[in-house]
């Protein structure tokens, strides 16, 4: 990704948010990912971590209509998607995608539904879906702009993201083509 394009994609995150009544904190991490494919505007996500402790994570994401988060699980971290702003699609799987369609519960909005493998749910602001270790998901804004948010147990991002495609990575190259407005996570993160 060009840094023009992170920048960009920091300011309509910041100016959405802000639309949608959120205040970021003090000096706040950004994240801005294409996850490495070179294409951010059909798979792309902008994160802000609002809190990253030992026990748990609070994130705040921001994507357009065309960005999705690419089909990926987790091995330790439990995590609720949140639809903040907008309305959100979630794909899910209790194993990897190509294992079958057949029944599983998930908890949406804090209650049991059955749903079949590969499922698409849909999220209006407020609701959430609770995604546990090994479920994998993909989620994708239906409306033009979205604001998510996710709250889980403790944060890896470079050692529990396991992505469906093995071309993926969770950190955009950066092209630095003029002077970043904020620093990202990725700009310290250890290449894996």
């Amino acid at each position: 990704m060009k840094r023009s394009e992170i920048n960009a994609l920091v300011r309509d995150a910041t100016r959405c948010f802000q639309k949608a009544g959120w205040t970021l904190p003090p000096n706040p991490r950004w994240d801005v990912t294409d996850f490495g494919l070179g294409d951010w505007q059909t798979a792309g996500l902008v994160l802000v971590n609002l809190a990253e402790e030992p026990e748990y994570c609070e994130k705040l994401m921001y994507a357009r209509r065309g960005m999705a988060t690419p089909a990926h699980c987790h091995a330790v971290k439990k995590e609720d998607i949140v639809c903040r702003w907008g309305e959100l699609s979630i794909q899910v799987w209790p194993t990897a995608p190509d294992q079958g369609g057949f029944p599983f519960s998930i908890n949406v909005n804090g209650a049991p539904r059955e749903v079949v493998s590969g499922a698409v749910l849909t999220l209006s602001a407020g609701e959430r879906v609770t995604l546990l270790p090994g479920v994998y998901h993909e989620f994708r804004p239906l409306s033009d702009e979205c604001v998510m948010g996710e709250v889980s147990t403790a944060n890896d991002d470079l050692n529990d993201n396991f992505f469906v495609n093995p071309r993926i990575g969770r950190y955009a190259k950066v092209e630095e083509d003029e002077p970043p407005i904020v620093r990202l996570v990725s700009d310290s993160a250890p290449t894996p």
